[in-house]
């Protein structure tokens, strides 16, 4: 971690399995980004194991679900961490393989990247309760740990902030992921939690170039019919360090895009 400049990249898998069949570890020996945080993993230890814990030379650290085939997050490493913490609610939302935390603390400074993927409700009434119960539980967290210590939570978060985030958000103000109480969830992190959404400090304007997932249905890829679900989220300091931000469409790796961003960790 001596170096400055820091390429960090979140990418949703949709299947760990599916999204190396479609050349994402090839893309990331091109991309050489010094760690990516994955979601949706869905495999479980014995699947990883020897076949997956390293990609394009990085060392993943995981936390898998309970239930096969489900969820799961990982993050990928050029660096040794100083710690790994796996989990962070120790009940509902552990089991579901929702948090991994890599910490790389030096004596000068305590500093953490995180790979979270957040609940989506669009399945049915139950799922989104149990989004509004992680929200209300991973809120604290962050706010406890931003007072010990800098980080960069990278992930998908299935919630689309403002208008700007998404394509159809007329149709959409009923639909989960850009439902009133969660939209104003996101606007109380960024404002009273003190988190910084790094893409949109870049970029505040973007609309139809900021998209990272689209529907399998019809044509909403290529239509450009998409949502900005994927985040960097980071506390001030490491926020006033990001340099440049991309979203990678070049190839299809899942139904969601890699979002990169370039920080300089030393400002």
């Amino acid at each position: 971690m001596g170096k400055t400049l820091f390429k960090l990249t979140s990418l949703n898998l949709n299947g760990i399995r599916s999204a190396t069949t479609k050349g994402v570890e090839a893309w990331l020996e091109k991309a050489k980004p010094d760690c990516i945080c994955v979601q949706e993993v869905k495999a479980q230890a014995t699947d990883v194991v020897g076949q997956f814990d390293t990609l394009a030379g990085l060392n993943g650290h995981f936390q898998f679900a309970e239930k096969k085939g489900y969820s799961g997050v990982g993050l990928y490493t050029r660096h040794s961490p100083s710690q790994v913490v796996v989990g962070f609610d120790g009940g509902e939302f552990d089991s579901e393989g929702r948090y991994v935390e890599l910490r790389f603390d030096t004596p000068h400074r305590k500093f953490s990247i995180i790979s979270a993927y957040f609940p989506s409700g669009s399945s049915g009434p139950e799922r989104q309760e149990a989004k509004y119960r992680f929200l209300d539980v991973i809120y604290p967290h962050l706010a406890a740990l931003k007072k010990k210590r800098e980080f960069v939570l990278c992930g998908d978060i299935n919630i689309a902030h403002h208008n700007i985030d998404l394509k159809n958000w007329r149709s959409n103000q009923k639909n989960s992921g850009f439902l009133p109480e969660e939209r104003a969830w996101m606007t109380r992190l960024t404002t009273e939690g003190g988190l910084v959404d790094v893409y949109r400090q870049l970029h505040p304007d973007t609309t139809d170039a900021c998209y990272t997932w689209w529907s399998n249905r019809g044509q909403a890829y290529a239509k450009n019919v998409g949502w900005r679900l994927d985040y960097h989220l980071a506390t001030p300091a490491l926020a006033a360090g990001a340099l440049r931000a991309a979203i990678y469409k070049g190839e299809k790796f899942s139904d969601h895009a890699p979002v990169t961003i370039e920080y300089d960790f030393k400002r």
